[in-house]
């Protein structure tokens, strides 16, 4: 069982920058694919990024050279740098854990809320 405590949502204005983290529990952490997804309201949840265990990052075209995702594997703990944010980008970010060999493992985090707006 792994369990995922997202952190750093908030309000900020268009152009601003947020830094959300990820702590997860136990020590597995190595063996997880880690991801950031978001739902706005009235929408489906989408991914943001991801990373794998070797540091391979994957973006959605939407935030491509505005958002940068990191891990530190010591620490337990993923990070999304959100810059030059955008209003469309208010949503609830919710932290994920994909095992990375047996993929139907999967866990989620309570979701914390980024608002963008003047």
């Amino acid at each position: 069982q792994v369990q995922l405590v997202e952190s750093g949502g908030g309000l900020v204005q268009p152009g601003g920058s947020l830094r959300l983290s990820c702590a997860a529990s136990g020590s597995t952490f190595r063996l997880y694919t880690m991801g950031w997804y978001r739902q706005a309201p009235g929408k489906q949840r989408e991914l943001v990024a991801s990373i794998t265990s070797g540091g391979d990052t994957n973006y959605a075209d939407s935030v491509k050279g505005r958002f940068t995702i990191s891990r530190d594997n010591a620490k337990n703990t993923v990070y999304l740098q959100m810059n030059n944010l955008k209003p469309d980008d208010t949503a609830v970010y919710y932290c994920n854990a994909r095992h990375t060999l047996i993929r139907s493992i999967t866990y989620w985090g309570q979701g914390t809320q980024v608002t963008v707006s003047s």
